[in-house]
């Protein structure tokens, strides 16, 4: 196996602070509600799928419309962890991360817990995600707790 160049390795090593920074700053965003600011994390054909019955919202447009109307029926704050992230070569990464949630939904207080699958995608200088899936393993009122959902 040939030895990357330190050069490599240095690129390599801000390819990925680059993109997990990306995370970090979807949540900083998400607290603060700056719709435009989410939105500009993605490529212009960006994608966002919740699962479910929704259909994914698909480039710059559906995704303003997308989070506008998240965000003003629920009041998340997001937390990420452990971020994997697997450089594809030609520009390209994908990686996941863990999501725990507290916010809340018509008047209650709410957690939840999942995790996102992301493709990102370098555009210029900058790491864009290219798609977010997120996959729940829970969302509930806190006063009924995860534990009782997964029985």
């Amino acid at each position: 196996m040939a030895q990357k160049s330190t050069e490599t390795l240095v690129q390599e090593m801000a390819d990925r602070e680059a993109i997990r920074d990306l995370p970090l700053k979807y949540c900083h965003y998400v607290w603060k509600k700056d719709v435009p600011s989410i939105v500009n994390l993605f490529t212009a054909d960006g994608e966002f799928d919740v699962g479910g019955n929704q259909p994914a919202a698909k480039g710059k447009e559906a995704l303003l419309k997308a989070y506008q109307q998240g965000l003003a029926s629920l009041d998340p704050h997001p937390f990420i962890h452990n971020h994997v992230v697997e450089l594809q070569g030609g520009n390209q990464a994908t990686g996941t991360c863990y999501v725990e949630i507290r916010g809340a939904r018509e008047g209650k207080s709410i957690i939840a817990a999942g995790y996102y699958d992301d493709q990102y995608a370098k555009v210029g200088d900058a790491w864009k995600f290219r798609s977010r899936k997120v996959h729940m393993y829970y969302s509930v009122p806190l006063s009924e707790g995860w534990a009782e959902q997964k029985k």
